[in-house]
């Protein structure tokens, strides 16, 4: 007779683990094997996949009623996650396995038919779990990234090693622990140092990156758009080692691959769909927005994105997070960006271009530009023209080493923000809330009449304001000003300067 088997695993909700216990019975009846708890379709099918594992290794598939559950049975199930702990409770239950050690173990991974253990997705949260719980992890070979989370356990490359392992006859490889080098993260497909010319664009992309400041960039095609945006990454700052964790927890659930210790940088095709830019799915799922956590979304030819995708980002950008509601639960995915976009001025692109006529009519124009809703531009920060460059700034051998200093000023002005706002629970200066308006960002009598002056002439909303103080204060810090004076004011003023392109009554038709 057999016996009730209890193996530990885990499943992820969102970005976070849970613990699963797999509970196996083999009882007398006709031969049956039935998984239950809430089972998807993925978890379902580990029954053909765990039968011909447990014969492919050499034991015997008991003909009996098998019945499996997986705890807590009010949560779904999804994954491939329970192959290994449903082979090893039926394998416990027939009593091939007696070590009680086994109780002190997390196991993960899914079953090639032949037994040999294949990798997962979504293992980082259930590494970062069983350290926290103070357990070990069984984990397959492939998995190579719970290295980085400090936990215990050792990397198994199949179910019979596993299997001898806890008879005491095999050895299996510890899981080593390595430490996350992000110093040394520094190969960049573009640098500030690559682009020539638009000092003007390199002075904002730097004052963007200190203060975390989304950016929206206006200007003709060919200008150098996209590369300036790619170049951004280049001098942002290491990840700290808890967001790189976090990061990790992120792309492994999403079960894609990425460079350890570079931010991330998305760039979504305008195609995109609601789902696949916020997260969501019947089984929810990551989306850009918080692939892009830690790092840069950037979206390419702002207008062409379609309108009901664009509004969708209204709330991450403001909450840092999108939550996802479904029947059974609701899922929090962090969605902490920085925001850069770049767009042509109208259809052509030419439209106050002083080198190429534009071929657009008024109509045209305002019809392109108001693809884009004033909710949504009121979260970008900064607005920048990015004018075409000159044939002298082509042909242009001068070599600049602007990347490390611009790099070095981000990681000085950063510091200073951490230390200023280390009790608030923020760390950026984009971030500051409202509440904190009067705390962080007051001026003197000169500085409040000139912002007076710009609210009455271009007409900007109380959120336009508050952005331009968050603004002028990074440009404070990176002068190491404790004060925010005039000339910080009228700095930050003109990076707002290209907003004029979504203000008809200034446009020149």
């Amino acid at each position: 007779m057999g016996k009730v088997s209890k193996i530990f695993s885990a499943g992820v909700i969102g970005i976070d683990a849970y613990d699963v216990e797999v509970e196996v019975d083999i009882s007398q009846g006709i031969p049956s094997f039935n998984i239950v708890g809430l089972p998807d379709s993925a978890v379902k099918e580990s029954r053909d996949r765990v039968k011909s594992a447990i014969k492919n290794s050499g034991f015997d598939f008991p003909l009996r009623r098998i019945t499996v559950n997986l705890a807590p049975a009010d949560i779904k199930k999804e994954g491939s996650f329970y192959d290994l702990p449903i082979a090893l409770g039926i394998l416990s239950s027939e009593g091939i396995i007696n070590s009680s050690e086994i109780q002190n173990f997390i196991f993960v991974g899914e079953l090639s038919l032949d037994g040999r253990l294949k990798g997962v997705s979504g293992i980082v949260p259930i590494a970062v779990y069983a350290k926290q719980k103070g357990v070990k992890i069984i984990a397959p070979e492939e998995n190579t990234e719970v290295e980085y989370t400090g936990v215990k356990g050792f990397y198994a490359r199949n179910l019979s090693d596993v299997i001898k392992f806890f008879k005491g006859e095999l050895e299996l490889p510890p899981i080593p622990s390595r430490s996350l080098d992000l110093s040394k993260s520094n190969y960049f497909e573009v640098k500030i140092d690559d682009i020539k010319g638009h000092e003007f664009v390199k002075r904002a992309l730097l004052v963007s990156a200190c203060g975390g400041h989304n950016l929206l960039m206006i200007g003709p095609p060919g200008a150098g758009k996209t590369l300036l945006a790619k170049s951004i990454i280049s001098i942002l700052p290491p990840l700290e080692h808890e967001e790189e964790i976090e990061v990790m927890k992120i792309y492994s659930v999403a079960g894609l691959k990425r460079e350890l210790g570079m931010r991330p940088f998305r760039a979504p095709h305008y195609t995109i769909s609601d789902v696949a830019m916020v997260g969501g799915g019947s089984i929810p799922k990551p989306g850009e927005v918080s692939l892009a956590h830690r790092g840069v979304l950037f979206l390419d030819e702002l207008p062409e994105f379609k309108r009901h995708t664009l509004e969708a980002l209204r709330i991450p950008i403001e909450e840092k997070r999108v939550t996802i509601s479904r029947a059974q639960r609701t899922i929090t995915f962090p969605a902490s960006f920085q925001l850069i976009s770049a767009m042509n001025p109208c259809p052509c692109g030419n439209f106050r271009n002083p080198k190429k006529e534009c071929r657009c009519n008024p109509s045209q124009i305002k019809k392109y530009v108001s693809k884009i809703s004033g909710p949504l531009l009121d979260r970008f920060d900064m607005f920048i023209e990015v004018p075409a460059l000159e044939a002298d700034e082509i042909f242009s051998s001068k070599s600049t080493s602007e990347t490390d200093s611009f790099r070095e000023k981000v990681i000085e002005v950063r510091k200073i923000q951490r230390e200023r706002y280390k009790e608030y629970g923020f760390f950026l200066n984009s971030e500051i809330p409202p509440s904190l308006q009067d705390k962080f960002l007051t001026l003197d009598q000169k500085g409040e009449e000139i912002l007076k002056d710009a609210i009455r002439k271009f007409s900007l909303s109380a959120r336009a304001v508050f952005r331009i103080l968050k603004i002028s204060r990074t440009v404070a810090d990176i002068y190491g000003s404790e004060d925010i004076k005039t000339e910080h004011i009228l700095e930050a003023l003109s990076f707002r300067r290209a907003e004029n392109f979504f203000n008809f009554d200034y446009l020149n038709f």
